[in-house]
This record gives C-alpha cells, structure tokens and sequence, in this order.
C-alpha cells in the first residue's frame, strides 16, 4: 500500500505565488523600460510577500534591492551635485530598502544606506529609526545601529532620554567609553552642532560610494563653518555679556578670521535667539526653468 504524502499548504501557496511571479516578469519589465528615466525604480512587494514567496533566495534578493537602491540614488544626487534637475522617487526609495532589510537583516549596506539618505534630506528619522530597530534585533554585536539610533534621537528628534539609551548600548557593545560620554557632552556643552561634524565624520569613513561621500563632505563643511562661528559667538557673549549684532562684528573684534563660505552656496547670520543659520537652509539649490 503507497502512503499518500500530503503537500504542506505554505509550499502550495509558495509554489503558486512563484509561478505568478515569473509569469508577470516578462510584462513587468516591459513596463519599467518604456517608464521614464526618472520614474525606473518603480514598485516592490512588501518585505514580508517577497520573503514569503522568494524562501532561501531572499538573502540574495535583499542584498539586490540594497545594490538597486544605492545605485538609482547615487546616480541621481551625483547628477543633482552638477546642477542637474532630478526626481528622486524617495517613496519607493524607502519602500525598497525597507523591503531589503527585511529579506537580509544582516546586509550592513542597507541600513547605512537608509541613514544617509532619509534622513538630513527629507526628514524622514521615525521611518528610518524603525528600520534601525529591526535591522538590530538581527545584528546585536553591531554598535553602529545604537549609535545611529541616539544620533538620530538625539540630533533631529531631540529625545535626550531615548538617546542616551541608545548610546549607552553602543559603548557596551564596543567597549568604548565614547559613546557613554557623547550624551552628557551633548548635554552640558553648546554641543549639538559638534555632534553633527562627529556623526558625519564617522559616517564618511564607512561610505564607499564616492557621490554619497561627496554629499557628506559638503555636509561636514558647512557644520564645521557653523560651529566656528557658533565658538565665536559664544566668547563674545562671555566677554562683552551680550549677543553680537552680525557675524562681521565677530570678524571686528578678533574672534573670527574672516566669515566662513557656506558650501551651499547661502550666507551665514545669527538669528534673535542667538542661532547661527544659513539663507541656504543647508541645502541644494532647487533649479527653476524659465519660461522662453
């Protein structure tokens, strides 16, 4: 008597969901090629359908959704950088990376790539932090998602508790006394533009792609001119017990040497509360077309 074998119901819907997948391919890529340049990153399934359908390749589809972003974004800013207009698709974008992690958790380039490029540009920090969480329940030997999270936490969302959380994880992780010490410095000194030019140093070193890290240098110069003036002012308080009128009285009286050049391409001056901002907003210029 031949025993009757039972097809488990996941490797029916497994096997179901792969042929549909290769069946639409051909049309798929049909579409993706007649879309505009601008528009080619296009849709992806949610993480958790793509790890259900794709089984033990998800690892190498993960690691291919992190390539595709990385190269479709640094493409466009590297085109931006010389002027060029350009449409990024930060919807999909985010989607694909977040797509990504969840496949393989484990690839390192993913979530770096989510921090650089979701965060200073579009502000989108709670998404990117809830990537980092994830991608850390996988990955606990790696300190680097601990110190992002309290950068982040601490930099743009400005939640000092959650931050100095985070940061104590990373310096146990590392057993570098570093990061235990990073949240007080933050506290007691005028110290968050210093911790801005730390993180983006830190970040330079792991950046392969050279557009990305050019983005970042530019970044990293214009803190770095911020935080010069930002000492400056903060003699003159102590010495004359009083903000200075502009940043060229601070040029007047010795503190600075001359005012810094934003890298943007916009002027530096002190605000009422005492802040030092840039016309730029520390961003690139947007190109209009003029009408012929």
């Amino acid at each position: 008597m031949i025993a009757k074998y039972k097809i488990p119901i996941s490797g029916i819907i497994f096997v179901t969901s792969l042929i549909l997948l290769i069946a639409i391919m051909p049309s798929f890529e049909k579409d993706m090629k007649n879309r505009p340049v601008y528009e080619k990153l296009g849709y992806v399934p949610t993480g958790k359908i793509m790890k259900m359908i794709s089984g033990e390749f998800r690892w190498f589809l993960g690691e291919y959704y992190t390539f595709k972003a990385i190269i479709y974004y640094g493409d466009l800013k590297g085109k931006e950088l010389a002027g060029k207009k350009v449409n990024i698709e930060y919807y999909n974008l985010y989607k694909i990376i977040e797509t990504a992690v969840i496949l393989n958790p484990y690839h390192e380039d993913a979530y770096y790539f989510a921090q650089a490029a979701f965060t200073w540009d579009i502000g989108r920090v709670r998404e990117v932090n809830a990537i980092l969480r994830y991608v850390f329940q996988y990955r606990r030997w790696d300190f680097k998602i601990p110190f992002f999270l309290g950068f982040n936490y601490s930099y743009f969302l400005r939640e000092y508790g959650k931050a100095a959380e985070y940061y104590k994880k990373a310096a146990e992780i590392s057993g570098n006394p570093f990061f235990a010490s990073l949240a007080a410095r933050y506290f007691y000194e005028s110290g968050h533009t210093k911790l801005g030019i730390i993180f983006l140093k830190f970040m330079i070193k792991g950046i392969r792609k050279k557009d990305l890290k050019n983005i970042y240098e530019k970044r990293l110069k214009a803190l770095e001119a911020i935080y010069s003036i930002e000492k400056a002012v903060k003699k003159y308080k102590a010495l004359y017990g009083r903000m200075p009128g502009s940043i060229a009285e601070l040029v007047k009286k010795g503190l600075l040497k001359s005012i810094p050049k934003d890298p943007y391409g916009g002027r530096f001056y002190i605000d009422k509360y005492g802040r030092v901002r840039s016309t730029s907003n520390l961003k690139e210029k947007k190109n209009v077309r003029r009408s012929s």
